[in-house]
């Protein structure tokens, strides 16, 4: 193990470790996290150039900050979202979106695991930061958490890096400062509900617009 992996290893532990004091039972293993999504790419890409390009990138690098990236990103995540977006048996969908319900909704099972494969094995194109104050800010809650908030580490669970963890926490890490902050604000609202636990509703309750502008910042030059 190189002296970086035992850094970011140490890192890990410890923000974990402060997250389970914050949260407490919050802090488990989504059952999703036993799924592994399996696809075919080359099935996958076909429908993303129809479907999903003209927003997100015909390689999941979108050109829009209001669309998120997903290059890179865990297909168990994509799969998940877009299995969100859709009605099931009379109910509504658990993450409400007009305009992703309307693609999502005729993508079968299947559809949705190749679209998932695709984009997860697409590289992410990094991304710059662009205000310093807000990435200073943004910094010292992402790897430290704010203690006064009882607000844990974002690097607990998307990982030092921005990576997150595969099947459980989204790769946060590139993505457009814009889409996320929006993403917050969301969950800070309870329009977004699809997060196991309700996890990032508890953070993003406690975080101010400044401090949801400044994490968002800092992610966006991870890589």
């Amino acid at each position: 193990m190189t002296l970086r992996s035992k850094f970011r290893a140490i890192i890990t532990t410890t923000a974990a470790a402060a997250a389970t004091a914050v949260f407490g039972s919050l802090v488990v293993t989504p059952a999703s996290a036993q799924f592994v999504v399996k696809g075919d790419v080359a099935k996958g890409q076909e429908i993303a150039g129809k479907v999903c390009a003209a927003c997100h990138g015909p390689d999941g690098n979108s050109p829009l900050a209001a669309n998120p990236s997903l290059a890179g990103q865990h297909a168990e995540y994509i799969y998940k979202q877009l299995s969100n977006f859709k009605s099931k048996d009379g109910k509504p969908a658990e993450r409400n979106n007009a305009v992703m319900a309307g693609m999502a909704a005729p993508l079968s099972d299947d559809d949705m695991k190749n679209v998932a494969a695709y984009y997860s094995s697409q590289t992410a194109r990094p991304r710059a930061a662009r205000d310093p104050e807000l990435v200073k800010q943004g910094q010292l809650i992402y790897r430290g958490g704010i203690a006064a908030k009882n607000v844990a580490a974002c690097a607990s669970c998307h990982s030092p890096n921005g990576a997150g963890l595969p099947a459980q926490y989204p790769r946060v890490g590139g993505q457009h400062a814009e889409y996320t902050a929006a993403q917050l604000k969301a969950f800070r609202a309870g329009e977004r509900k699809n997060d196991p636990n309700g996890m990032m509703r508890t953070v993003a309750a406690k975080l101010s617009d400044r401090e949801m502008a400044a994490v968002s910042e800092f992610m966006a030059g991870l890589r």
